[in-house]
């Protein structure tokens, strides 16, 4: 089979497509044909070497996907010829992937292999953020900080659907109109307005809950934006810098400041997390929301593709077509 492999730690045009042996399904396991690869900007720090976690090289990166099952290995829940979607930690930017069973679910009817692809990590991270960090409520102001990435753009379909009203916030003016049709009552550019400002003026009272997956100088400015007694959820570091927050905004204004880590949630709360996953899984199969995909790429582009996303020009997901 074909795969994307990365041989050394380096930038995304380090990258080669190569042929590999194809893999073969342990107990609980299952080969999938890859119809569809999800991008997210972990892939990027793999691949650099620069994650929280190092995968060895060589190694194929890629952590969400979508096909049919071709194989499974015993006390394996699903038959071949089964459509599934799912996570794995690498492996997804390949022709045949390994998935184990218990990361794999059905793709529900009416919706296509890009859509299940680009579903799963951004939209977990997003849901678990709003619904068990946060405890968002209705008619809350969720100020959602680089709105138009994957994890914002979920972030957003989610707060809508859970009838919060969002505060985008993005970069560029075509990214903020998007976030406009997918349900945010107010935008904010942070490159061309102060941020904090803005968020009092559009919010009245200022924001409820910050989600933020991009740090950087934003941080702040959206943590002063906050009402008193609102919760403030770090996400990642998309902008390049972890920023250093004030302590006394925090003591003044009665501040909440969380992390949540997706790798890790599960484990640490895995009540919230079966629920979470519980109820997300049932709003896609209801067709409640779904993925804004905003670029697509081939198997051979997959380089590109992850270019695209490390230089932030990503609008919604982006997703590798591999068949």
């Amino acid at each position: 089979m074909r795969a994307v492999v990365c041989r050394s730690y380096g930038p995304p045009e380090d990258l080669v497509l190569d042929d590999v042996a194809d893999p073969t399904p342990g107990p609980g396991q299952l080969v999938v044909r890859v119809r569809a690869a999800a991008v997210n900007f972990p892939d990027v720090l793999l691949i650099a070497g620069k994650y929280q976690v190092k995968i060895p090289v060589p190694f194929t990166p890629g952590s969400e996907l979508a096909g049919e099952v071709l194989a499974v290995g015993t006390s394996a829940r699903f038959q071949p010829g089964d459509r599934v979607f799912g996570t794995t930690p690498t492996g997804a930017f390949a022709e045949l992937a390994l998935l184990d069973a218990h990361a794999a679910a059905p793709v529900p009817d009416g919706a296509d292999f890009a859509s299940a692809a680009a579903f799963g990590v951004t939209y977990r991270t997003a849901y678990h953020a709003l619904r068990s960090v946060a405890q968002v409520g209705d008619g809350d102001w969720v100020v959602v900080l680089g709105a138009a990435g994957g994890v914002g753009q979920a972030a957003l379909d989610l707060a809508v659907a859970m009838k919060a009203r969002v505060l985008a916030a993005a970069s560029t003016e075509e990214k903020l109109d998007v976030c406009r049709q997918r349900g945010a009552q107010a935008a904010v550019d942070y490159e061309r307005e102060d941020l904090k400002s803005r968020i009092r003026e559009l919010t009245d009272v200022g924001a409820h809950v910050v989600v933020d997956p991009v740090g950087g100088p934003y941080a702040e400015q959206a943590l002063r934006g906050l009402a008193r007694g609102g919760v403030f959820v770090t996400l990642g570091y998309a902008a390049g810098a972890i920023p250093a927050i004030p302590l006394n905004l925090v003591l003044l204004k009665d501040i909440t400041i969380r992390g949540m880590e997706i790798r890790t949630f599960t484990a640490d709360h895995p009540d919230e997390a079966a629920r979470d996953m519980a109820e997300l899984h049932q709003m896609f199969a209801d067709g409640l929301i779904r993925p804004y995909i905003g670029a697509r790429f081939g198997l051979s582009d997959t380089a590109t593709a992850l270019r695209h996303v490390a230089e932030r020009k990503a609008i919604g997901k982006v997703v590798i077509d591999v068949a």
